[in-house]
């Protein structure tokens, strides 16, 4: 089988926009969250997508952890700003709701950068439904957050929420450390 010149082109356009939609995603995905900035937003999940549109243009698509969250503005600027130094033309920068994102979203470097930074992180959910109780009742069966410094199970919860609406502030009896802990969604 021969290979004309003009599919050896096309197939060569092909590689070099996956090259440098790969170089640019990469740019993106280490801009570091405002709230967490030990992790990047593609470790924290948030980075659904990015495409070339041509002429330098770049699409890419922002999942904020909750519909509300403060921060999504701060990121789609820094993502915007970090993509035009890179040498982008233009940058648009799109809120995507859907699929919500999870705790699940996290990579294994993220959920490592979390908890080397004295951040536990949240455990696996498998995108199971959450049940929220809606009456006061008996507290259910909590699962352990382990603390990121010591590794004990044995954690209070001393605060629904800390530094960020994403983290909650709980202290080791082992240790007696404070730390964050991402909150499980």
């Amino acid at each position: 089988m021969q290979v004309t010149e003009a599919a050896q082109v096309t197939q060569g356009a092909q590689v070099t926009e996956a090259t440098e939609a790969a170089r640019l995603r990469a740019v993106a995905a280490a801009v570091p969250d405002p709230e967490l900035p030990v992790i990047g937003l593609g470790d924290l999940g948030v980075l659904r997508g990015l495409r070339l549109l041509g002429a330098g243009r770049v699409e890419v698509e922002l999942t904020p952890t909750y519909t509300g969250c403060p921060a999504v503005e701060a990121m789609a600027g820094e993502v915007r700003r970090a993509l035009l130094a890179a040498g982008a033309a233009e940058v648009e920068v799109r809120r995507v709701l859907a699929p919500p994102w999870s705790t699940d979203d996290i990579t294994a470097e993220g959920r490592r950068r979390l908890a080397a930074a004295g951040i536990a992180p949240p455990r696996p959910l498998g995108r199971a439904p959450v049940t929220v109780p809606l009456l006061p009742g008996p507290p259910g069966e909590e699962h352990p957050v382990r603390c990121p410094r010591c590794g004990a199970a044995d954690t209070e919860l001393i605060s629904r929420f800390s530094a960020t609406p994403c983290t909650a502030l709980r202290r080791c009896a082992r240790c007696a450390e404070p730390f964050d802990q991402v909150k499980e969604r």
